[in-house]
């Protein structure tokens, strides 16, 4: 069994943990918290090991009744691998800690590309990951558009992507972010940080992005406009992208007309905390002319970079091959 360790128990952590926990080759070895809160109690009581990611802190967890299993200096030596799932910049700061114990460790796409050996996409360079020692996980967007750029170049060729990203202002649990009524360009120059990003994965690709933020919390949504080397019909298109296993078509008969429905279906569907893994792309948004592909994507800022942790820790320990380690996940968590 692959031995991980989690550090941060937040937004990401927590769904990379019980990811991880449903895998038939892997183990949580703990989660590391900086302070005693409602997630830590729900580590504790989900049956995985608490450590103190700030030893100065650690009495604080045994003053709110909670006990810990040691440092987050001793999770990460007793680690095969450990998933670092911090606030962005924080990853960075936590990087000594793992070349001091000589355990490799996966990122979030909060931290930059220089701070890595690779940047990672499960669909688009699963090999390039091969016993690197550092990995970033590309961010929930950068994921979004690799897994739907990586069939596209491989069934037509890619000339040129258009991306217009619509962006949730905060999370459903982030209070403090905004805007609250408004509609802002972010950034106001172009292109957005995405496409610069998505090059980390693709770096001959032509990508234009430009990013707005809106009061939402649910999902973003991408509005797509990709020239094609080759001018296929929309069907032959449908098909290429109803393959992939993390891209979701959505029909006309589920009449889901938005976010919010897409959440409700996952939820409906019984996907632990209302979780949708895929790119949720609405079929009848497909349109190709000539050589022009449009088409909307919605994607879970929340979730949608959690299967690519699973893989990518296979990726580093070169546990499984691309195909197989994908099957794993997507049968392990129910995609």
């Amino acid at each position: 069994m692959i031995q991980v360790g989690i550090n941060g128990y937040g937004t990401i952590g927590k769904r990379v943990a019980d990811a991880v926990a449903a895998q038939p080759d892997m183990t949580v070895v703990g989660v590391a918290k900086t302070r005693p809160n409602y997630e830590a109690t729900v580590a504790v009581e989900s049956g995985y090991d608490l450590y103190a990611a700030i030893p100065e802190r650690a009495d604080q967890f045994g003053e709110a009744g909670l006990k810990t299993a040691g440092t987050v200096e001793e999770l990460i030596e007793a680690s095969d691998i450990v998933v670092d799932a911090t606030p962005s910049g924080v990853g960075a700061d936590n990087k000594s800690l793992y070349e001091a114990a000589d355990t490799p460790a996966l990122f979030q796409g909060g931290e930059d590309d220089d701070l890595v050996d690779v940047s990672f996409n499960a669909r688009s360079n699963y090999e390039a990951a091969a016993d690197a020692d550092y990995v970033r996980v590309v961010s929930c967007n950068t994921t979004g558009l690799s897994r739907l750029i990586a069939p596209l170049r491989e069934a037509f060729g890619i000339e040129r992507v258009r991306a217009t990203l619509v962006r949730r202002g905060g999370d459903p649990a982030q209070s403090d972010r905004g805007p609250i009524n408004d509609i802002l360009p972010d950034p106001k120059t172009l292109p957005s940080h995405h496409g610069p990003d998505v090059k980390t994965i693709f770096p001959d690709l032509s990508i234009d992005t430009l990013g707005l933020k809106v009061p939402a919390t649910l999902m973003h949504m991408h509005s797509l406009n990709v020239t094609l080397e080759s001018a296929p019909d929309v069907e032959t298109v449908r098909d290429a992208l109803a393959d992939e296993d993390r891209l979701a078509l959505l029909g006309e008969d589920l009449d889901i007309t938005g976010t919010a429905d897409v959440k409700e279906y996952a939820m409906d569907m019984g996907r632990p905390r209302g979780d949708f893994w895929e790119n949720a792309i609405w079929d009848k948004s497909i349109t190709v002319k000539g050589r022009e592909l449009y088409l909307f994507q919605a994607i879970h800022q929340e979730s949608d970079v959690v299967p690519e942790n699973v893989d990518a820790i296979r990726a580093v320990l070169e546990a499984e091959d691309k195909a197989t380690s994908m099957a794993r996940t997507n049968e392990s968590l129910g995609l």
